[in-house]
Formats: C-alpha cells, sequence, structure tokens
C-alpha cells in the first residue's frame, strides 16, 4: 500500500492505493481520538507512506516506523511547484504526494535518525538558554543606563557588576536588578551543564573531533554542523552544501545578462548563525582565511566578508569530512564546481 499524507498537527489527510488490487480511497485521520494510530496498526502489509517536511510530526513517524511502515519525507517546496494547478487544499495535496510516489517523482529529503535528532535538542536547548541569558543582560543594561551608567561591556567586569548592585534604585526597580541577577546566575549554571555535555559528546564522535582541528570551530560548530549535514557524500561539490545551507547569493538572470541579490538564506538558519560566529574566529586564527577575508574587505562591506567567510569556512568543513583530512592538510584539497574532487600535489 502507497500513501499520500498531508499531515496536521491535530489531524491527517491520505490518498491512498493499494498496489496488489488496485484499490484506491482518501480518509481524514484525527489524531487526539487515536483514529490515526489505529488506521496505521491495522495495515496487514508493510506501507510506504509519503508526507511534506513540516514540524510536531516526531510522533507520528516514530509511531509509523515502530508498526514497519516506511516513512519518506518530501521537500515541500518542489512538491508544491510539482502541481500547475492554482486549486490547493488537503485532498488535492494528499493526492498530489500519492501520484508523485507512484511516478517515481517524489523529491525525498534526508532525515536525521533518532540519536541525532536528540543530540540536536542539546544544542537548541543551550542555544535558547543563552539567548535568554543575552535577554536578562540587556535587561540590566537599560537598568544602568537608566542611571547614567554606561560601560557597555566593561559592565560584566567585577567592577562593573559591583557599580550596578550597588546603584540606588526604587523598591521595584531594585527588586527587579535581584531577580534579575537570580536569573543570570541559574541560566549560568544551567548553561555551564550544557556546555560541559556538548564538549563530552563531541569528544565521542571522531567526525567532531577532525573538525575541531580548523582554528576557530570549537565543539558546538563542530556537532551541529556533523548533525545538520549527516552523510556528506550526498553531495558532489561544496557549492552544493553553500546552497544547502543558504550562504549563495540570490540570482535573478535573464537574457544574458546576470543578477545576483543577498543570500538566499535558505537551510538551517541556526547552522548558519554558527559559522558565521565561527568564521569570526577563524579568520583571526587562520592565516589564509584573514588574507582572504582582509582583501574582500578593501572592496566589500564587512558583513558581506563575514557571510564570504562563512561559506568558505562550510566548504572546507565539507571536504575536511568528505576527504577525512585535518586541519592544515585540508588545505590542499580544494573544490571545483566542475568536477567532484580535485587534489592538489
Amino acid at each position: 500500500m502507497i500513501i499520500g499524507c498531508d499531515y496536521h498537527p491535530s489531524w491527517q489527510q491520505i490518498c491512498w492505493v493499494d498496489t496488489a488490487t488496485g484499490e484506491t480511497g482518501e480518509q481524514k485521520l484525527e489524531h487526539a481520538s487515536g483514529e490515526a494510530a489505529r488506521f496505521y496498526r491495522q495495515l496487514r502489509a508493510p506501507a510506504l507512506i509519503g508526507m511534506e517536511s513540516t514540524g510536531n510530526c516526531q510522533w507520528f513517524v516514530e509511531m509509523a516506523t515502530e508498526k514497519g511502515h516506511d516513512v519518506w519525507i518530501g521537500d515541500a517546496a518542489k512538491i508544491r511547484a510539482s502541481d500547475s494547478r492554482q486549486q490547493k487544499h488537503d485532498r488535492r495535496d494528499a493526492a498530489l504526494i500519492l501520484k508523485l510516489l507512484l511516478e517515481g517523482r517524489f523529491p525525498r529529503i534526508w532525515i536525521p535518525s533518532g540519536e541525532e535528532k536528540d543530540l540536536r535538542q542539546l544544542l537548541i536547548h543551550r542555544y535558547k538558554l543563552v539567548r535568554i541569558r543575552a535577554q536578562v543582560k540587556n535587561e540590566l543594561q537599560h537598568l544602568a543606563m537608566n542611571q547614567g551608567v554606561t560601560k557597555k561591556r566593561k559592565l560584566w567586569s567585577k567592577t562593573g557588576e559591583k557599580v550596578l548592585r550597588e546603584l540606588p534604585l526604587k523598591p521595584w526597580a531594585s527588586q527587579r536588578r535581584k531577580d534579575l541577577f537570580r536569573i543570570r546566575e541559574m541560566l549560568n549554571a544551567q548553561i555551564d551543564v550544557l556546555d560541559q555535555a556538548v564538549v563530552e559528546v563531541a569528544e565521542k564522535n571522531e567526525k567532531a573531533r577532525l573538525l575541531m582541528t580548523q582554528p576557530g570551530v570549537g565543539p558546538i560548530t563542530s556537532m551541529a554542523f556533523v548533525l545538520t549535514m549527516g552523510d556528506v557524500n550526498r553531495f558532489q561539490r561544496g557549492k552544493q552544501v553553500a546552497s544547502y545551507l543558504g550562504l549563495i547569493p540570490r540570482e535573478y538572470s535573464s537574457g544574458g545578462h546576470q543578477r545576483f541579490g543577498s543570500i538566499s538564506k535558505q537551510g538551517n538558519r541556526f547552522m548558519r548563525m554558527l559559522l558565521v560566529e565561527a568564521a569570526q574566529c577563524a579568520v583571526r586564527c587562520d592565516p589564509g582565511m584573514r588574507s582572504e577575508y582582509l582583501h574582500r574587505c578593501h572592496r566589500k562591506a564587512k558583513g558581506v566578508a563575514k557571510v564570504a567567510a562563512a561559506r568558505k569556512l562550510a566548504i572546507r568543513l565539507y571536504w575536511m569530512l568528505r576527504t577525512n583530512t585535518g586541519y592544515p592538510g585540508v588545505v590542499r584539497v580544494e573544490s571545483s564546481s566542475r568536477v567532484p574532487l580535485v587534489s592538489a600535489s
């Protein structure tokens, strides 16, 4: 049985065909009542289920996989683009997915394993707590500036914190300051534990240890890259990696005239942020990357140069995994847009 599934958080619309008997049908399945679980449980033979990439579906994918069914996740944009008609509703979406499965045109994408998904949660949880801590520090910074204290980063030195704690404030402002300091201390303790957990996981991962030989790349960036890229052999060249991460420019070309815009920003936003941060460290530690970065700063804005450095770093990390070569040996391995691999001797 082949099933096209248009998934929603509380229900799903399916369109199916039994290839043995030729029988077809469509049905709406509710999630809260257990109707969807009962439907997939009563299927006698393992089914092929196709669905668009979407959020809040992990329970369904795990449930269907445990029942022995094969779940394929497809690129939502490519699935939508494959239908030229302007009518769009749930029944048509399910039928379209089924049609693509039957015709062998379903745009299947790679999905991480259950263990990789759980490790992603570690990185995301740490990132969210760091953002909350930054918001707390910003609130304390505003309290200081409202009292005429403008120390910027120096506010977080021992002297700066002492000044902030001793500022004469009114009762509720003083209570707010006290609570914000308490929240920051709690977040610091939690983030320290998560930092240690990331270091331990990265040290046990062979690929992450390889990536950490690159100056500027630490446990967080290396683990995020490994978990985001998966099997790097699915990419033939570095340009595809840059495109996958949204680090190539948008293009509006026609009639032989090329027009390039800002970067596409497709793919994993969290990974892009980490690469830009790591690239700023790499240009300080890696002579080759620093030379290219400074040269580009003469012609372009610094923001453009930072993104270009992040793109170069992403491609270098890809080739490190692809060729199993650490730094500085990987510098001799170059990526070409015409051939899969060029190794300079």
